[in-house]
């Protein structure tokens, strides 16, 4: 084959691809040609396209040698495994980015298993699925989805991780280990008596999720996001309503805890005994009130106009959709108290809309008849919304900490938020605050000792009559305190064992004090009428 040098130049980069040979016979003449390509262009990064290249001698290797000293961001892409192992053994792989090309992948007649917004993820063996993004140019999202995956799993969220990238198509997709696994949308549309099943293990893995704390700047901050949505929409809502609509989201504090961005039944695979999450390219940090906007907006939001929309999306009616979400959010929030449900659910709503309400408008939904009516059902909606919230925020009922004594100001303030909510008493606050340091501190002093393990701590409010239950959760050593006996009171002072008063208290304090050891885990529950 004769050899070719074909140079594309845009404003991000300078392309040359080269094809056949480049051997003694022609170096000169492709050398003259690169160089020439790339002359006065010294700003932009130059790519070889070797996906043609067939073969290359020593005199083609010092071709791209002096191209590398007039273009420092030089990457060959797309190289075959023989040139590849020709650059790696001159060491060319060393000095600059070297990437293999990648195998083809059809996803023609492949079952779809999930799909989110920046891509679809389809079965293509037993073994294996791919998903396949929605951007041709989709290296840098892959790699992105990657590095993210990557810090889930060390930070304990089951994942799968890609091994491997393939072409599929014009775009590319990431192949990931997921032998004979369903997803939950499949599991909720085939066994519909397996909902309770379902929302709670979904509902586990999303406390997962929210209580795992992410070192600053590894993932992208969710409050942003929602904030360009909010800017977005100030064109498209009377100014009083777009400027609250800034205001409330700005009013989220920051928060570093994890939340997935896409959480849907279609992200979420049973494989085995074992629940995986997957689709990772959204995850993100911040309050867990984005993560319930998109949640509504999977199983209610974008089906309010068409109610087929959810069953072509995740293969059930709205019905079902409806009874997920309801379940989901109370079991999150350890209530159904109707009227708290509701209110959590129209602070997600509130973001919910004006997310997808832009994302109908850049898709032209205002250009459609249908698009209008749905974009006019979200927006007045929004509108009316905006009239009653004055907070985005609310309590969560959960917490995972380090078992650690300094971090107990942290637990107090977290039960104290409940109370306060619940109106209870001075009294019965203080009471209940010294019966939660003396578990919690007693967790982080002998749990784990020597060694520092975590805790759970979730706080439970029901009415008729009213009653807070604290539930403290260790997967340290077995210790059932309610079986550890009373000190006797009545002892003169010189005569008391030091230690033990403090279970005493907590005894005497509750109206209830039940232990179990479940699941390798410490369970102790502690219950208070108010």
């Amino acid at each position: 084959m004769m050899n070719e040098v074909q140079t594309t130049i845009t404003n991000e980069e300078v392309r040359i691809a080269l094809s056949g040979r480049i051997d003694s016979n022609n170096a000169h003449a492709v050398e003259e040609e690169v160089l020439a390509a790339v002359a006065g262009r010294e700003k932009l990064p130059v790519r070889i396209d070797a996906e043609k290249l067939e073969y290359i001698s020593s005199a083609g290797l010092r071709v791209i040698l002096h191209l590398k000293k007039s273009a420092p961001d030089l990457c060959i892409t797309n190289v075959n495994s023989e040139v590849y192992e020709i650059l790696d053994m001159t060491g060319f792989t060393q000095m600059m980015t070297v990437e293999k090309a990648y195998r083809v992948v059809s996803v023609e007649g492949c079952e779809e298993i999930g799909r989110g917004a920046n891509g679809t993820i389809y079965r293509i063996d037993k073994d294996n699925v791919v998903k396949v993004y929605n951007n041709a140019d989709a290296l840098a999202d892959i790699q992105h989805e990657r590095e993210v995956a990557r810090i889930a799993l060390v930070l304990g969220i089951p994942t799968a991780i890609s091994y491997d990238v393939v072409r599929v198509g014009n775009s590319y997709g990431s192949v990931f280990e997921l032998l004979n696994a369903s997803c939950f949308s499949k599991i909720l549309a085939e066994h519909p008596e397996r909902m309770d099943w379902c929302v709670k293990e979904y509902t586990e893995m999303l406390k997962k999720i929210h209580g795992t704390l992410v070192p600053e700047g590894k993932l992208p901050d969710m409050k942003q996001t929602a904030l360009g949505w909010a800017k977005f929409m100030k064109d498209y809502l009377p100014k009083e309503e777009g400027d609250k609509l800034v205001s409330l989201i700005e009013a989220v504090p920051h928060d570093d805890h994890m939340i997935h961005g896409d959480y849907h039944t279609k992200n979420l695979e049973l494989q085995g005994d074992e629940v995986l999450l997957i689709d990772m390219d959204t995850l993100a940090v911040g309050h867990p009130i984005f993560e319930f906007a998109s949640i509504y907006n999977s199983f209610i939001g974008y089906s309010e106009y068409d109610h087929e929309t959810v069953k072509r999306f995740q293969g059930f009616d709205f019905e079902t959709a409806k009874t997920f979400w309801n379940k989901v959010l109370a079991a999150y929030l350890g209530t159904n108290d109707e009227k708290k449900l509701r209110e959590v659910e129209n602070k997600a709503r509130v973001i919910g809309y004006a997310r997808m309400i832009r994302r109908s408008i850049r898709r032209h939904g205002l250009e459609t008849e249908a698009g209008k009516a749905e974009i006019d059902l979200w927006t007045g909606e929004l509108i009316d919304l905006l009239h009653s919230t004055d907070s985005l925020l609310f309590l969560r009922n959960e917490m995972e900490i380090e078992a650690k004594s300094e971090r107990l100001p942290e637990v107090l303030s977290f039960i104290e938020q409940h109370l306060e909510a619940c109106a209870c008493p001075a009294k019965l606050r203080m009471q209940i605050a010294i019966a939660a340091e003396e578990i919690f501190v007693n967790i982080a002093n002998y749990a784990y000792a020597p060694k520092v393990g975590k805790a759970t701590v979730r706080v439970e409010i029901s009415e008729d009559p009213i009653r807070v239950t604290l539930i403290f959760v260790d997967n340290g050593k077995p210790f059932d305190p309610t079986k550890k006996n009373d000190p006797d009171i009545s002892l003169p002072a010189e005569e008391r064992d030091i230690g033990g008063l403090g279970i005493f208290m907590t005894k005497k304090i509750m109206d209830d004090v039940i232990y179990e050891y479940a699941d390798g885990k410490n369970i102790l529950t502690l219950k208070k009428e108010l």
